[in-house]
């Protein structure tokens, strides 16, 4: 029995209508930007395997930091113990995050990274006898996880709609784009007036499962520096955006104000294994120091900064700062840029965008966007049909490769989607 139909057996996929769903594809190994079918078939991975592989697929220098940390110590609990690969993580995120944060607390996912900042966010309130405080700003069409306090400051859309009920309330504010800055900052303004604000959470720059939505940094710093002149904490969710996606380092890199709290994961191992991180600042910390057993944070995970996660985290970032690696996001950058401009010469592809190593637009008609268009999935099997992964948001394509790509693979990718825009300008 194949292993697609051994997998239709006993697994229940992600975000799968598993009654109607093709048999799912068998990926046997990846190389560098290819994953490899059981039958052989050389995929081009256009999206970084769910936007988490950065360095390549089976990376052998990422590989071998973690079979040498398998023969160390695979596992300890991490409260009341603690061990290198963690400590040496958290002092190189600390350094190269925008602001020199003071603290990591490490979680498992970016939903749970999302959920530590939120109760990180709350409590800090509540420790200081603040409870009032209890009001989250967040942005319409956000997605920050699948957990409760992520899906509530989420939008409220299909993926929540089961849980509407149990979701707490929270300040929406629109994204800043198609020249509605200033009703953004005014409802910004408007929420604060309340006086009942512990946090504004929001995507730096990008708004990924939203549609690749990007908006400008002066907006958002002008929103960062009325929040912070409330005293209202700011938390970056940076799993998505985080380790070179936009071109910098980080989002946050391009903002003048920085965040109190940054959420971590995705690219924070290379792909290579689970692990999230919430990084806060000093005064975020010191509100849980204590005598009072009841002050401090009440949050953990069985694999809490597991050591082997640490050990692939520490390998990418070995990687990732390299001037070579450096360069390829440049690279990348520079291509997509140029691509872009050629792209709006066709007119099915509209808003065509891009920033840093993320090239989105939207197919046919920009005011369709919809996660469940039928567009999609023709859009997704048009491209599998040519060995490419490219997985459309509704009608939005985007590029997302992991940065080994070579020029000539971002050539098949481009040359992909222009046959896409010829075969739908024949519909």
């Amino acid at each position: 029995m194949s292993l697609s139909k051994r997998d239709q057996q006993v697994i229940w996929h992600p975000y799968t209508q598993m009654q109607t769903a093709k048999a799912p594809l068998a990926i046997e190994r990846g190389e560098g930007a290819y994953l490899i079918s059981d039958d052989g078939t050389r995929y081009l991975d256009g999206i970084s395997s769910w936007w988490v592989n950065i360095h390549g697929h089976a990376h052998p220098y990422i590989a071998e930091k973690v079979n040498e940390q398998l023969h160390k110590l695979e596992h300890v609990i991490f409260a009341g113990f603690t061990h290198e690969p963690a400590v040496r993580l958290a002092e190189r995120l600390i350094e190269i995050l925008p602001g020199r944060p003071s603290k990591v607390f490490y979680s498992d996912n970016g939903s749970t990274a999302v959920e530590v900042a939120l109760k990180m966010a709350l409590q800090y309130w509540s420790n200081q006898g603040e409870s009032h405080r209890n009001r989250i700003i967040a942005f319409k069409g956000a997605y920050h996880g699948d957990t409760f306090g992520a899906m509530s400051i989420s939008d409220r859309n299909a993926f929540t709609k089961p849980f509407w009920p149990w979701l707490f309330e929270v300040e929406f504010v629109d994204v800043p784009i198609d020249g509605n800055e200033s009703a953004f900052i005014e409802q910004i303004q408007l929420s604060l007036s309340k006086g009942n604000i512990a946090a504004f959470v929001f995507e730096p720059l990008l708004l990924g499962t939203a549609g690749m939505l990007m908006y400008g940094a002066k907006v958002l710093d002008e929103a960062l520096s009325l929040c912070k002149a409330a005293g209202v904490i700011c938390i970056a969710d940076e799993v998505f955006t985080g380790f070179g996606r936009t071109g910098k380092l980080f989002a946050s890199h391009y903002l003048e104000h920085a965040p109190d709290i940054y959420c971590l994961s995705k690219g924070l191992t290379g792909g290579t294994m689970a692990l999230g991180a919430t990084v806060c600042n000093q005064q975020i910390f010191d509100a849980f120091l204590s005598d009072d057993k009841l002050r401090m944070f009440f949050h953990g995970h069985s694999f809490t900064a597991n050591p082997v996660a640490c050990a692939a985290a520490n390998a990418s970032l070995d990687l990732l700062l390299t001037p070579e690696r450096m360069a390829d996001i440049e690279r990348i950058s520079q291509h997509h840029q140029q691509f872009a401009a050629k792209l709006s010469e066709y007119g099915h592809a509209q808003n065509v965008r891009c920033l840093g190593t993320v090239l989105a637009f939207e197919c046919k008609d920009v005011d369709q966007r919809n996660y469940f268009s039928n567009l999609r999935d023709y859009i997704y099997q048009f491209f599998l049909d040519r060995q490419l992964i490219l997985r459309p948001l509704g009608n939005t394509v985007y590029v997302l490769t992991p940065y080994c790509i070579t020029n000539e693979q971002l050539e098949v990718i481009y040359g992909a989607i222009e046959a896409l825009l010829k075969d739908l300008n024949q519909q």
